[in-house]
């Protein structure tokens, strides 16, 4: 696999299915809901934008962002994932990054806002490592940090 290869593509009919069978490892399954159910709230949610992560043009992981600012002022991502087969290949880094971009091109884009457990070490490192940054939001057991996008 390579990070070079990694890209977004909106979930259709004919990737849809293998975003639903994308798996954490079982210690991650607490922090997160199934694909499923993100891919039915978006259905649900016309603002949510579901995508199927690719990297060398399979199926690997599966991301989820709204195109409309909520709390905090800010566009959340509600579901970021790479199956457990991939991950520490850089390619949940190399999504978020191209995630960001797509959000800062939406009308306003001043930051983004993720919540995350706490407890989610890997969660915790990976956005850190891209900027986003905690100040002391919390909303349910879950902690919100933020990347400021740059105008």
């Amino acid at each position: 696999m390579s990070i070079e290869t990694v890209k977004l593509v909106e979930v259709t009919t004919e990737n849809w299915y293998e975003c639903c069978n994308l798996a954490l490892l079982p210690d991650q399954q607490v922090y997160m809901e199934p694909n499923a159910i993100s891919i039915a709230q978006s259905k649900f949610e016309p603002t949510l934008q579901p995508f199927a992560i690719y990297a060398d043009e399979k199926v690997v992981g599966f991301l989820m962002y709204n195109t409309v600012p909520e709390e905090l002022d800010g566009y959340w991502v509600y579901r970021i994932m790479v199956d457990k087969d991939y991950q520490g290949k850089g390619i949940g880094k190399a999504a978020t990054k191209l995630m960001i971009s797509e959000i800062a091109k939406l009308p306003n884009a001043k930051k983004i806002v993720v919540g995350y457990h706490p407890e989610n070490l890997g969660a915790h490192h990976l956005y850190a490592s891209l900027g986003f940054v905690d100040q002391g939001d919390r909303f349910g057991r879950e902690m919100a940090v933020i990347k400021y996008i740059n105008d």
